[in-house]
């Protein structure tokens, strides 16, 4: 068989790349039909980060988006990315949360389940494999492509053999940050195909410029299923477009046999509908070469600008990637993928912006070094280990293999919130945004943020400002209103971007922050008390952090003792979790946040009297 067969990308990694996974549900329905007509391969149109962002920041019900699109799109099989045992979140889930997600997910309308795991441990692919099968889908397991100097082709191919062993119904080659080399790809293709007697499939991103020469080696070597993206979302750090390729094999023995006028026909349609997404362009989603220096993937590097956008510290991106190869090989050469790019990433934003490698170490990086991710590809640098965990016990089973069944702890947690066994799932990837998502369902305040910033005016009828800086401590903010909720009891929601980063504001009046009303409150209302804002850190036992975060737990109490080291906080910054110390021994004086506040740099979050 010569033909080649495509999966189009467009409504998962298409938009995933280019425009933040932001493209909505009603932006997808109106075209489905013609794409359902075209003949595809298949359509990856869930799985990734769609999940996260449909629950984040488009209010859409991801579980619904997929019964919609399954109903839009009754021809063509739908296929959806999986993170193995992480599944769409960014920890190991037990067993039986993998199972029931996957269950659900090919009874939603998923036909085929691209299964990888971030550190191509296979031990971590194994529960998802069964799973999916069981369930009636196509298992594809995964290779993570990557170059380093314990990565080969003989790897990749042992890899891809101890998959179909598994159970595996295809192999796909993920070359997420565009790494592949047309050689490269020949070799290894032809390799595979040598190997295993289960088609072979190419998923190589345009980051490097390289993309349409790798898919055309590979098809030359013997691949006969390639991914492209409709050209409206196609290039830099997408895909190839689709209509390229189909021009490209058109009339050779590997002609596609998909009508090229009709492909057209759809770009025009996404042409249109990607200027609504404007201000979510990225600066960096053009052909990029430092990839194959820096090995870091489009999405991570468009991620890395908005976590030092939001740190005010754009000027240090650079820095930033010639320290993600040091990080990478001190943590043993994993591949850049989620979640091991964001651990790889946010740890070389911490060492530049703190002047000092691993002065401050995220709770992921200890997780990771301590093998809760699976087994590192090559050996990790002692010190940091030491430096990280010191002599807390390193996994060599598999991690899930220590986790007790989730789902009927789960399912206590949420309660009434959750209607469906899919609610369930959606919380249990996603705790506090999942929880959220929920209330906001169940109250009817689902908002989605706003595609353009509001057009109001002021009293005297002028245009009002949208945008503007505000300073606070030293430290400057770029505000952008982007919208407005309805009224609750006594607030206002209003939606922000800060730094570009999209917030949610509470604002009362004066009156409201100073008076409670009702019976108890008394005629003049009954003053409500304010917690003081946090003074500026200049004590020696004043804790501190050295970037902008949200406390996600207080560790200690006012009255309580520590010592020197002891964590004291856990604050979020950049998805990644991270425990403050105490900067000497003492006794706790005052404890000036408390959870889910902002924290600041430079304030004194808590203060110790040594």
């Amino acid at each position: 068989m010569s033909r080649v067969h495509i999966t189009d990308l467009t409504l998962r990694d298409g938009h995933q790349s280019l425009i933040a996974t932001r493209l909505r549900i009603e932006d997808m329905l109106p075209i489905c039909h013609q794409m359902d007509e075209i003949g595809f391969y298949s359509l990856e149109a869930w799985g990734g980060a769609t999940f996260d962002a449909c629950v984040r920041f488009l209010k859409e019900d991801p579980w619904e988006r997929l019964h919609r699109l399954k109903t839009a799109l009754p021809k063509t099989p739908l296929q959806m990315l999986l993170r193995g045992q992480n599944l769409l979140g960014y920890r190991h889930y037990a067993d039986d949360v993998v199972r029931s997600f996957v269950q659900r997910s090919v009874e939603g309308g998923i036909s085929i389940i691209r299964i990888f795991d971030a550190m191509n441990d296979t031990r971590n692919l194994q529960v998802a494999i069964e799973a999916t099968r069981e369930a009636g889908g196509h298992a594809q397991g995964t290779i993570c492509y990557t170059t380093s100097p314990v990565h080969t082709s003989r790897q990749f191919v042992g890899m891809a053999r101890a998959m179909v062993e598994m159970g595996a119904q295809s192999i796909a080659i993920k070359d997420m940050a565009g790494l592949l080399t047309p050689s490269a790809t020949r070799e290894l293709v032809s390799e595979l195909v040598d190997a295993v007697s289960v088609p072979i499939h190419l998923h190589a991103h345009a980051t490097s410029g390289l993309s349409e020469l790798c898919h055309w080696q590979a098809i030359e070597a013997g691949c006969r299923h390639i991914e492209t993206a409709i050209s409206a979302f196609a290039g830099g750090t997408s895909h190839p477009p689709t209509e390229s390729m189909v021009a490209a094999l058109a009339g050779t023995r590997y002609d596609t046999g998909l009508d090229l006028e009709a492909l057209q026909e759809i770009d025009a349609y996404f042409r249109e509908v990607r200027k609504k997404y404007a201000r979510f362009e990225s600066d960096y989603t053009g052909v990029d070469t430092r990839v194959q220096v820096n090995q870091v993937p489009g999405g991570m590097i468009s991620n890395l600008a908005n976590q030092l956008r939001d740190q005010d510290a754009l000027d240090k991106f650079d820095a930033v990637l010639r320290e993600i190869p040091t990080v990478r090989e001190d943590l043993g050469y994993p591949p850049l993928v989620t979640p091991t790019s964001q651990i790889v990433g946010t740890q070389a934003v911490m060492n530049v912006l703190a002047g000092e490698r691993y002065k401050v170490i995220t709770n992921e990086v200890k997780h990771y070094l301590m093998g809760h991710y699976g087994d590192t590809p090559g050996p990790v640098n002692p010190i940091i280990r030491g430096k990280a965990i010191g002599n807390s016990e390193v996994l060599e089973c598999r991690p899930a293999d220590r986790l007790p069944p989730e789902m009927d702890t789960l399912r206590s947690e949420i309660g009434e919130l959750a209607g469906t066994e899919e609610d369930v799932l959606t919380y249990a990837l996603f705790p506090e945004v999942g929880r959220q998502f929920l209330e906001q369902r169940r109250d009817g305040m689902l908002v989605p943020e706003p595609l353009n910033p509001p057009q109001a005016t002021t009293a005297a009828g002028c245009p009002a400002p949208v945008e503007f800086n505000v300073t606070f401590h030293g430290e400057s903010y770029h505000i952008k209103v982007t919208g407005s909720g309805h009224r609750r009891e006594d607030s206002r929601p209003l939606y922000v971007t800060v730094d570009g980063l999209p917030e949610e504001v509470l604002l009362e009046t004066l009156e409201e922050i100073d008076v409670v009303p009702g019976p108890a409150a008394g005629a003049e209302g009954q003053k409500r008390p304010r917690k003081p804002a946090a003074r500026r850190a200049t004590r020696p036992g004043d804790v501190t952090t050295s970037m902008p975060g949200t406390v996600i737990d207080v560790l200690v109490s006012e009255g309580q003792e520590v010592q020197a080291g002891t964590p004291v906080l856990v604050l979020e910054a950049m998805k990644m979790e991270s425990e403050i110390p105490a900067p000497v021994s003492g006794v706790v004086k005052a404890v000036n946040v408390t959870k889910g506040q902002a924290a600041n740099p430079d304030d004194a979050l808590i203060e110790i009297e040594a």
